[in-house]
């Protein structure tokens, strides 16, 4: 269980968040030695001071959760997050820009996210992230969206939101692995509540894990 904790972004991004579920779910973290809490991008700053001095990383997400947002906003989004503290942000790729076949602006879309956040963070080790959202994807479209995700500098590809239909699946997960490689990042996200589930998609090539059912999954041995 112990090398299983290292790998699970904890998260709370749904719209009725409140502080006391934040300040549960980084007690929740420092427990069980969770990898990072994801909150609400207005949650970022109260987020780091629960945290703080345990290494556990803070993420948050940008054009959250269509990818919709221009990226002028999305870009803004990220650099207010890591100047507020966090380690880790999570971007929404711009699906609509996938359908139309707009490959070289979804790419640039990516990597002025990127740059935002490695400008805003003044040297810090920053993780982006590109949720794709694959369940409004073709298989074509997944691997085009994953090698989009790498060229632009990104760090790991996502499969999910959770919002949009079916979240993280081992299928998925085997195909963006074999698209960007052995050494690039693969989260895996989306509906994942059991520890069963948890153990087959890192099989499959998740080198993350994102949910709101950390606690849940860990306790499952006890």
């Amino acid at each position: 269980m112990e090398e299983i904790a290292p790998l699970i972004d904890h998260t709370a991004l749904g719209s009725d968040v409140d502080i006391k579920k934040v300040e549960q779910v980084c007690a929740e973290a420092r427990r069980y030695g969770f990898k990072s809490v994801f909150v609400q991008p207005c949650r970022v700053e109260l987020a780091v001071e629960h945290v703080r001095g345990s290494g556990i990383h803070v993420g948050t997400v940008a054009g959250f959760p269509f990818g919709a947002n221009n990226t002028e906003t999305k870009a803004a989004e990220a650099a207010l997050a890591v100047a507020q503290g966090a380690d880790e942000l999570d971007m929404v790729i711009n699906v609509g820009w996938i359908k139309d076949g707009r490959w070289e602006a979804v790419e640039a879309d990516i990597g002025q996210v990127v740059k935002a956040c490695r400008q805003s963070g003044a040297g810090r080790q920053i993780s982006v992230k590109v949720i794709i959202e694959t369940c409004l994807l073709t298989d074509d479209e997944k691997r085009r969206a994953a090698m989009a995700v790498k060229e632009a500098g990104a760090d790991f590809v996502k499969t999910s939101t959770g919002y949009m239909g079916p979240g993280a699946n081992v299928n998925d997960v085997v195909l963006l692995r074999a698209v960007v490689g052995p050494d690039f990042g693969v989260k895996a996200s989306g509906g994942i509540r059991t520890l069963e589930q948890v153990k087959a998609l890192i099989k499959a090539g998740a080198s993350r894990i994102g949910t709101s059912a950390g606690v849940q999954i860990m306790n499952e041995n006890l």
